[in-house]
């Protein structure tokens, strides 16, 4: 509801930051009759986020096909992923059952053809109205919540007032600072790089991980034939990388189990990465404000689940203000408090899991105990496929049936 006196909304919903998140929230909410301008602070259409493992998780296909990309994605040369992972045990290698469906998938898909085709179908949307090099510089508030933003602009300053301001900006989010939302902040134990290389094949071209304890690696086949390789190493490495960075990814390659035949392939990248990436866990919600993707929540980039919760918390966003979008203000703040309930319930176990494994240790019992069995058992090796794609959540992964399975088929090998 607007302060009598006060100039009225521009639009129902501005939303700070074009990437997935914003794209996809910018779409749903436009498609429910929601006016939306959809803010970024990037002057190119066709800018796209670098640092990323260009992976979506198998929990966001349902909103790529709400959305209308699956086609799209498949067109683009997008793979469908899967996984096999490497432990002191051997390799935990989930398939589909012979009588049964196949593993649900998602796709890695490179950002460079991911972020243009997204924002074009925002663009594409009746509803939506793309602001390019608007970059948010402060929150309007008026009575105790936030009724717009101000924004620098090609034409210099600019206020945009809405019901609700929506952070996409990712990590580092400013909507996020200048809303002042409760952060916490967990500090990551290892840090990372990652390249991209073509003719790099990979057994049965299934993206694969090493887990290593407690260095990690991936490697990921991409659109194009391009597939994204990433080392994630203990800190305590980090001097020795620094003095001579392309030596150093390399020698790390060379020396993984089974490790993909890297001299033969070409790099068509520069080693790019990060020596300290926290994780950050915001309240979602503030009077009039809403984050979502790595505003609201950033994990440790080694489970490369970022894009698809970028997806899945701008469905949730929709979900549960898209009728109140048009509406009073009351309606509104018990939208956005479901939408943070959701938020916290979907991601808070998940997030804790992350935080606790970034400080760059060793297995814990209960991590041994089901990577063990899982590369010893199909079903459990499905079992932890589901989670590793965010299907199902900590408590189902850990349920009893799971953990006395493991516990049999340990006995049984004498593998744990």
């Amino acid at each position: 509801m607007t302060k009598p006196g006060s100039p009225g909304p521009d639009y129902d919903v501005v939303i700070s930051g074009s990437g997935l998140a914003g794209s996809a929230a910018a779409i749903l909410l436009a498609r429910r009759g929601v006016r939306v301008a959809l803010l970024e602070r990037r002057s190119d259409p066709e800018a796209y986020k670098v640092l990323c493992t260009h992976s979506i998780t198998a929990n966001a296909y349902p909103v790529l096909d709400e959305l209308g990309l699956l086609p799209a994605l498949e067109e683009a040369g997008a793979v469908r992923n899967d996984a096999r992972w490497h432990t002191r045990w051997g390799w935990v290698e989930p398939n589909a059952p012979s009588d049964g469906p196949e593993l649900p998938h998602g796709y890695n898909v490179r950002r460079s053809t991911l972020d243009p085709l997204i924002r074009s179908r925002a663009v594409e949307t009746p509803g939506v109205d793309l602001l390019l090099g608007h970059r948010v510089t402060g929150l309007v508030r008026e009575a105790g919540r936030t009724v717009g933003v101000r924004a620098s602009t090609p034409q210099g300053e600019r206020e945009i007032r809405a019901r609700l301001v929506v952070g996409a900006d990712g990590k580092d989010s400013a909507v996020a600072k200048f809303a002042e939302a409760p952060t916490k902040r967990y500090e990551n134990g290892r840090f990372g790089y990652l390249a991209h290389f073509r003719g790099l094949p990979l057994p049965g071209g299934t993206g694969q991980a090493w887990f290593l304890e407690p260095d990690m690696a991936y490697a990921f086949p991409n659109d194009d034939g391009v597939t994204v390789l990433a080392v994630l190493p203990d800190k305590k490495w980090l001097p020795a990388f620094k003095e001579d960075l392309e030596g150093s990814f390399l020698e790390f390659v060379r020396a993984l189990p089974e490790a993909p035949p890297i001299d033969s392939a070409e790099r068509v990248s520069k080693i790019i990465g990060t020596v300290d990436y926290p994780l950050h866990t915001r309240r979602p919600t503030a009077p009039g404000v809403a984050l979502i993707g790595d505003a609201a929540l950033t994990s440790d980039p080694l489970w490369g689940v970022g894009c698809g919760w970028a997806l899945q918390t701008a469905q949730w966003l929709t979900d549960a203000v898209a009728p109140a979008a048009t509406g009073l203000r009351e309606d509104l703040d018990k939208a956005l408090t479901a939408y943070a309930r959701t938020h916290r319930r979907r991601l808070t176990g998940h997030q804790q899991l992350a935080a606790d494994y970034a400080k760059s240790r060793p297995f814990k019992a209960m991590e041994r105990l089901m990577f063990s069995a899982a590369a010893r058992d199909t079903a459990l090796a499905r079992h932890m496929y589901l989670f590793a794609a965010r299907l199902i959540g900590p408590l189902r992964f850990l349920s009893p049936v799971a953990v006395v399975r493991a516990l049999v088929v340990n006995v049984r090998t004498r593998s744990y």
